[in-house]
């Protein structure tokens, strides 16, 4: 057949096995690209060596790779599915540096009093509740710790937020922040200076002692105490029931944003004083999770993407509309889920936009407290969308948008047949 091709469209065969070589080779390079090749320095001539050598061996090697990262995809998405009791038992060092940070927030259900504490005491030196917020957080890094703050513009083909010069005592800051996230920058790096010594003493309590899950912890410490500073917990909940959980109330009247009010939201849960429990994600547009909690008791996959049917992936299509939606999960457990999309440009014209969307949810017995669920008939058992949590895990076989086959599901494949999804030809 290639012979035929050559001949009919005037091919060199030498051409066309180059392009297979050169594929192979692309195919090499990706598959080398794991970490676990990290330390054996292998170049593109050393892979080109290789395919030009022993092609069939090469192609071999991107086969065992294939079913290396199924089999890994499986274990991976099946621990979606143990115990707690059991995944406490796993090795907590051999865990990704972010996934034992998330796990550590999950730990206190994203909530720590002894944080709290010492943003209010901040809040009450700073005198912010009477002052202009950043002005006041201005003032006290210079009076509390001889720092100066300086806005400043972005250099050229640098984006950095924020960078605080310990030898000059500086702390510059991009002015294509907006106003809110100005506020923000600086109260996290008023956490750095004042609450270090907090920080350090729960990561101790958490095991994160050292390395890139220490920094990493920190660096979330210092984000919660920006929050509670920006936010304080007793006027934010009371804030929060008197609007009936509405999030762009809550946004105007604390000057922060979309994203920060959400995130708050999901920290109230002081003994005594809580407020509902929320779970909250955070997605970009390839599926990413990037940020996520969980009080609801919804559980957010830990690999890879989320359930498609789950809103926070439609709100994509509307942009800053806030979507309602009522989920109903395998287990029959019913949740009620807001998403909306956020967006971000750090530079001026031409500058790439970030796009993102979040999601904020919770038990369906708690929905009436919400404004959103306004209108909508929370007792009608047909409203839910049936959803799942990721399609690997999920055991529901009659989805039009399953992507992938479930782990622990025989297949049911008839070629002449087709079902509602690739994977299934009957119902």
């Amino acid at each position: 057949m290639l012979l035929r091709l050559a001949e009919q469209f005037g091919l060199d065969l030498s051409d066309l096995a180059e392009d297979e070589e050169g594929q192979l080779v692309a195919d090499l390079m990706e598959v080398f690209g794991d970490d676990m090749f990290e330390e054996m320095d292998l170049t593109t001539t050393d892979v080109r060596e290789l395919v030009s050598a022993t092609p069939v061996a090469s192609k071999a090697i991107v086969a065992l790779y294939d079913t290396y990262r199924k089999k890994q995809m499986d274990v991976l998405t099946l621990t979606e599915q143990v115990s707690d009791e059991a995944v406490a038992l796993l090795d907590f060092e051999s865990q990704l540096p972010a996934e034992q940070v998330s796990d550590f927030i999950q730990t206190n259900s994203n909530h720590f009093p002894d944080i709290e504490a010492e943003a209010e005491r901040i809040r009450l030196e700073a005198d912010i509740d009477k002052r202009d917020p950043f002005n006041a957080m201005v003032d006290f890094m210079k009076t509390a710790f001889g720092v100066r703050v300086a806005v400043l513009p972005p250099a050229p083909g640098a984006e950095t937020a924020r960078r605080f010069d310990t030898t000059s005592r500086t702390l510059e800051i991009s002015e294509m922040l907006a106003r809110h996230s100005r506020i923000f920058q600086l109260a996290h790096q008023i956490g750095l200076l004042a609450a270090t010594p907090v920080f350090d003493m729960l990561l101790n309590e958490g095991g994160l002692k050292i390395g890139e899950a220490r920094s990493l912890g920190k660096v979330a410490l210092a984000n919660y105490f920006a929050a509670a500073l920006s936010m304080p917990y007793a006027s934010f909940l009371k804030s929060a029931k008197a609007l009936r959980y509405d999030v762009e109330l809550l946004q105007h009247h604390f000057g922060v944003s979309f994203e920060q009010v959400c995130h708050r939201l999901t920290t109230l849960q002081r003994p005594g004083d809580k407020g509902i429990p929320f779970h909250m994600l955070r997605v970009d547009i390839a599926g990413n999770v990037s940020k996520r909690f969980s009080l609801s008791g919804l559980r957010i996959p830990r690999y890879g993407g989320a359930c498609p049917r789950w809103n926070v992936y439609a709100a994509f299509l509307s942009p800053g509309v806030i979507n309602a939606q009522v989920s109903v999960m395998p287990d029959r457990e019913k949740y009620f889920c807001i998403a909306r999309t956020i967006h971000t440009r750090t530079g001026g014209y031409g500058a790439p936009q970030s796009f993102l969307s979040i999601g904020l949810g919770c038990e369906l017995s708690f929905a009436r407290e919400l404004v959103y669920a306004d209108g909508i008939d929370l007792d009608n058992p047909d409203r839910g969308v049936p959803a799942g949590v990721q399609c690997r895990t999920c055991e529901r076989m009659d989805c039009r948008q399953r992507a992938f086959p479930p782990v622990y599901h025989k297949l049911n494949i008839d070629e002449n047949v087709r079902g509602l999804s690739a994977y299934v030809s009957t119902n």
